[in-house]
């Protein structure tokens, strides 16, 4: 599509948004840069931040311009949150989950262990009250939460031996970020975070005995099935996870109105993108994984009914302590029960009739 046409295109996207082209003619350039948390060999999650940023400069003719650049580029990959609060970035690409020591209530953006999936994980926010309750959260560390994508659910991840009991988690070294670690260790499990690039190597040395990632496309770019080779499901530690833009408070509130509109527009876009990203991505991928000699396996029941009591044992916990959990989890357990009663209805018997019929 030639660039004139494509832009008469986007006007009518900004007039339907209130993005008027005379005011955006008329707006000096800005330029900021995104710190993302991702290796670019990360098509799906570093190539979706690149994307987001060339359709911000898309809708805004070239006046908003955003340069991206990978974890370690500016700042180690676990330091975007504290590069956008500090403005030394405008903006960052994240899994706010990794930030959870700094207030444990961040989870309810990147996902709770045993949560709410992709679909109702965007309900929550849009409709639910989700958005609200989260921007005066990270508005308190004077930043603005804006949701980017949303990798659906994960692979349990990596594991150089087999889980055949609870009792075979006790002592495991395992990297896993968010709650899901915090968890794990109830059953004993020692975990570990660390950053995507260094994960295969941590493997290969035996530094740690297991770790998760995402899912079979990004999983098998980083390699792990060479140094681990049972491969478990499911993720039950982020049922979706999302991924988010932190944004300096003072960066967005300087934009003109009509950028942060654009720049919530792309948002949106990606989040459906990166989802069908990996839908479509993962099932060659798994194949590939399966005939390169990983192993699938689910983990047994009785750990994931431990780890779902221990889930719940967590939760209570930290809304004992954290004000802020205890503000957010209250309405989002009731959200995710009245969701959940009504994905049993329609959602859960269609799929599992389908899933259950032969391949044609």
């Amino acid at each position: 599509m030639q660039r004139r046409k494509f832009l008469k295109g986007a006007g009518l996207v900004a007039a339907s948004t209130g993005l008027a082209a005379p005011a955006i003619a008329q707006t000096p350039t800005i330029k900021w840069r995104m710190a993302t948390s991702w290796p670019k060999s990360l098509d799906t999650l570093y190539g979706s931040a690149a994307a987001m940023c060339e359709r911000i400069a898309q809708i805004t003719d070239g006046k908003f311009q955003i340069q991206v650049f990978a974890g370690g580029e500016i700042v180690p990959p676990l330091q975007v949150f504290d590069a956008a609060a500090s403005n030394t970035v405008e903006c960052s690409h994240t899994l706010t989950s990794y930030f959870i020591g700094k207030n444990s209530a961040y989870a309810f953006d990147g996902g709770l262990p045993f949560g709410l999936n992709a679909r109702q994980q965007a309900s929550w926010l849009y409709y639910g009250g989700g958005m609200e309750l989260l921007r005066t959260l990270f508005g308190k560390a004077g930043l603005v939460q804006v949701p980017v994508g949303n990798v659906g659910v994960q692979m349990g991840g990596w594991f150089r031996k087999e889980i055949n009991s609870v009792e075979d988690l006790k002592g495991l070294k395992f990297r896993i970020g968010g709650l899901g670690g915090t968890v794990f260790s109830k059953l004993g499990v020692v975990p570990q975070q660390i950053g995507a690039a260094d994960i295969y190597s941590s493997l290969e040395r035996g530094t740690i005995d297991a770790a998760e990632w995402i899912g079979p496309h990004d999983d098998e770019k980083l390699g792990f099935y060479k140094v681990a080779k049972y491969y478990y499901t499911p993720g039950w530690w982020e049922g979706s996870a999302q991924i988010t833009s932190l944004v300096n408070k003072g960066a967005w509130e300087g934009l003109p109105k009509e950028f942060r509109i654009a720049y919530e527009t792309a948002a949106n876009e990606q989040m459906t993108m990166m989802l069908a990203s990996y839908d479509a991505k993962n099932p060659a991928a798994l194949r590939r994984l399966v005939a390169g000699g990983a192993e699938i396996r689910a983990f047994p029941r009785d750990v994931m009914e431990a780890c779902f009591k221990a889930s719940q044992e967590t939760f209570d916990d930290l809304a004992s302590k954290n004000p802020d959990f205890k503000t957010i989890y209250e309405p989002w357990t009731k959200f995710a029960n009245d969701s959940n009663a009504w994905f049993r209805v329609a959602e859960y018997r269609l799929d599992s009739a389908r899933f259950a019929a032969p391949s044609r």
